[in-house]
């Protein structure tokens, strides 16, 4: 049921209780184990992935890298594909949703009375659907890359071939860095407080659909951005580190629109460059 159905005495609200700050503390107490392994291990193991790869497409192309370039698409390769975009997504993007997490984590205990196993439960279902609808667009992704690829837009190499492309990416990525759309799925993902007062559900199960709503913002907000991966190359660990700190500027402080907007305007002046130089 969606909290805006519920009484507002019934409504999670943190910031009610009047709690002190040190709740959160008494959570990464409970919790630590799953705050460690959703926010630490996995993010670091992602990147690990991520780095291995990089380093052997653009090294000596010995290991899984060299299985992508190829025009050959049969099902081994998008596979690997597919899972070379779910991973670089995961490590990129969990670490940003850290907020909602916390704060998800404290009102499941503090106002759904789960306790132990229940609670970090419905914190990993949360974390589930989230990573879920990444994982879905890293499949649209992979479609995409498939596409370029057979119209030798994008090389072997995972990047754009031709300068009008890249500059069209960047000019794409630009103007919906300032549409209203882009602003308000960011502030979905700015505002995890009242995500939750509206999109609130009980249980695992509730929990992992408010995963995919949060999600489909974060979507949403980012997947322009990530079309830069094909502007700078797709496994360029420069560019993979850039968009990583971008997203996190964005989403999690409090000049995160302005951040936005200002990179929009850099981009469509980077794809104005390109097309008169």
């Amino acid at each position: 049921m969606d909290i805006s159905r519920r009484s507002f005495g019934a409504v999670p609200n943190p910031l009610a209780a009047g709690e002190p700050p040190t709740r959160l503390e008494r959570l990464l107490e409970h919790d630590r184990a799953a705050f460690t392994v959703l926010l630490i291990l996995i993010p670091l193991a992602c990147w690990w992935w991520i780095v291995v790869m990089a380093r052997d497409m653009y090294g000596p192309m010995t290991g899984a890298s060299a299985w992508m370039m190829t025009l050959r698409w049969d099902a081994r390769h998008v596979l690997l594909l597919w899972a070379m975009w779910a991973v670089m997504m995961a490590g990129m993007m969990l670490p940003s949703a850290s907020p909602l997490l916390l704060m998800y984590g404290a009102a499941a205990r503090r106002y759904g009375g789960e306790t132990g196993a229940r609670a970090w439960r419905r914190i990993y279902a949360l974390a589930a659907g989230y990573i879920a609808i990444w994982a879905l667009f890293s499949a649209g992704a992979t479609l995409v890359q498939r596409i370029l690829s057979t119209l030798l837009i994008v090389s072997p190499m995972m990047t754009l071939t031709s300068p009008t492309a890249t500059a069209a990416t960047l000019a794409l990525a630009g103007l919906y860095q300032l549409t209203p759309l882009k602003r308000a799925c960011l502030s979905a993902c700015q505002s995890p407080l009242s995500f939750m007062m509206y999109r609130w559900r009980w249980g695992s199960t509730g929990a992992f659909r408010m995963g995919l709503d949060h999600g489909i913002y974060c979507v949403g907000c980012c997947w322009a951005l990530m079309l830069l991966l094909f502007a700078g190359g797709v496994m360029n660990l420069s560019v993979i580190v850039a968009l990583t700190g971008l997203v996190a500027l964005e989403k999690l402080v409090p000049f995160g629109g302005a951040a936005a907007r200002v990179s929009g305007v850099a981009l469509i002046l980077a794809a104005a460059w390109m097309i008169v130089a």
